[in-house]
């Protein structure tokens, strides 16, 4: 009986660090990806009006199928257990990523509904702002692909809070260090990337 019970401890240990293991390896080829695929340097004007030397076309992998289901795999691995009900942003740079976390959710039977906010309402139709199940009391994390100074997510979120849900984070695939993280601690709102950019730009 003895022995049974050390073969099961043992069992359940090794799966806990091959779970360790899975989750670090994702990650790890996800920042791969970022550095391969996505990341330029060059002359580049950003959505804000500033200029940069380099630029992230996260697109080249939250659009790759590897890479959405990677991104997919990650953020759902870091908000799992926070109690939210909802994962989007703002169109379209958070589109493919919300949608990847939505899947993989589905596939672990943690499933997270999908929504989206309209940079202008719709006009025709029911002429809404936000496409998805967002009202009063819902939980949601606010996704983006990379972060300057916040100004995107921060019209997702206004938008989001006019219908009464409540952002519980926002994640990012990369935080560019550019006043993203001060302009969401100035509204007392987590911030929490996955990357940021001067791990990008490590060797």
């Amino acid at each position: 009986m003895y022995n049974h019970c050390k073969v099961g401890v043992c069992l359940v240990k090794r799966q806990v660090k091959l779970k360790g293991i899975m989750k670090n390896d994702h990650r790890a080829k996800l920042l791969a990806a970022i550095k391969t695929k996505a990341y330029r340097e060059g002359d580049f004007t950003l959505a804000s009006g500033k200029k940069s030397d380099y630029y992230i076309d996260m697109k080249e992998v939250t659009l790759d199928a590897e890479g959405s289901l990677l991104v997919g795999e990650v953020i759902f691995e870091k908000i799992k257990d926070w109690g939210v009900s909802e994962v989007g942003g703002m169109e379209l740079g958070s589109v493919p990523i919300s949608t990847a976390v939505s899947v993989v959710s589905a596939q672990k039977g943690a499933s997270l509904g999908n929504f989206i906010v309209r940079k202008e309402s719709k006009g025709h139709g029911t002429g809404k702002k936000i496409e998805g199940k967002i009202g009063p009391g819902v939980k949601v994390v606010v996704v983006e692909d990379v972060v300057s100074t916040g100004g995107s997510s921060m019209k997702a979120i206004a938008a989001i809070e006019e219908a009464g849900a409540e952002v519980v984070c926002v994640v990012a695939i990369v935080d560019r260090e550019m006043g993203g993280a001060d302009t969401f601690a100035h509204r007392n709102i987590k911030f929490d990337p996955l990357f940021t950019v001067s791990q990008i730009k490590a060797g």
